[in-house]
């Protein structure tokens, strides 16, 4: 069985990942509340997000299979969003300083035709160096990350940030776990590179 792949996501970022795995997919923009819930973890948080927004496109692609995926970053054990702009990056690299920061994952895949849904979440660490007052100002100057959760990208100058990274797949931090999604695809007989 080859279903259409759908792609629950406005992100850029998204797409260019799932285009490695797959060339040929339709994207939407679920728009759903990400707020989250009263005492609710980070990891229950980025699950339920991405099972909504795969779930978002059930009734508009009945007989796909449609990809959901969401992502929190947390310093300290607080969840830290997009910055939005300079000011806030800079309290964000600030606080990252030295420290070990997590990233959580949520994926998704529902198969919107048999009403199937498998769902996970992956984690990743970023180690960051002691990071100067200079060297994050050279940093966002040059990448004006304020779209990205954390302030900065790991694949671009971002990674002079970093002491380490810890976890299976570089592409879970940008956004979009693929090892762990490809398992997914195949097992509902989908072709990868197709």
């Amino acid at each position: 069985m080859k279903n259409r792949l759908i792609l629950a996501s406005s992100s850029v970022y998204r797409k260019q990942l799932l285009e490695k795995v797959c060339p040929t997919f339709d994207c939407f923009n679920p728009d759903i509340d990400e707020s989250p819930k009263p005492k609710e973890t980070p990891e229950l948080l980025v699950l339920r997000l991405a099972e909504q927004k795969a779930l978002a496109g059930k009734t508009q692609f009945p007989k796909n299979l449609i990809i959901g995926s969401d992502q929190v970053c947390c310093i300290n054990g607080e969840i830290v969003g997009k910055p939005g702009n300079h000011q806030n990056a800079v309290k964000q690299l600030k606080a990252a300083s030295g420290q070990a920061i997590t990233f959580y994952t949520g994926l998704a895949l529902y198969n919107s035709e048999t009403k199937q849904m498998q769902s996970l979440v992956d984690t990743f660490e970023v180690g960051f160096r002691e990071l100067s007052d200079s060297l994050i100002e050279r940093y966002l100057q040059i990448e004006q990350p304020y779209n990205c959760a954390g302030s900065f990208k790991s694949e671009g100058s971002g990674i002079v940030l970093f002491k380490h990274l810890k976890g299976d797949d570089p592409n879970s931090l940008i956004g979009l776990p693929l090892i762990r999604l490809c398992g997914l695809l195949e097992s509902q007989d989908f072709e990868l590179l197709s």
